[in-house]
């Protein structure tokens, strides 16, 4: 998900943003844009960068299988195609 110390810091930087007139409603404003980024945030199919990488690698790895499997297959019938031929004369 989303990092919470950057969700922080975007939010305390907004509150510091307000002008001094609405300095009595800074937490009010900050509570309300960090839920409301959380809400946002939790209701979007994400994934974080780790999560992401670790399915890239598992992914490339199924395919180098997937590749050496497709050889042993070939590479089987191959062999076996002389046989039957053998067989059906």
């Amino acid at each position: 998900m989303f990092d919470p110390k950057k969700l922080d810091d975007v939010v305390r930087r907004l509150g510091e943003g307000l002008p001094e007139a609405l300095s009595d409603v800074r937490s009010d404003v900050e509570k309300t844009v960090r839920l409301g980024v959380q809400q946002v945030l939790s209701s979007m199919d994400i994934v974080t960068r780790e999560d992401f990488d670790v399915q890239r690698l598992v992914l490339a790895r199924t395919r180098e299988r997937l590749e050496a499997l497709e050889k042993r297959v070939a590479a089987l019938e191959a062999e076996r195609a002389p046989n039957v031929l053998d067989v059906e004369a």
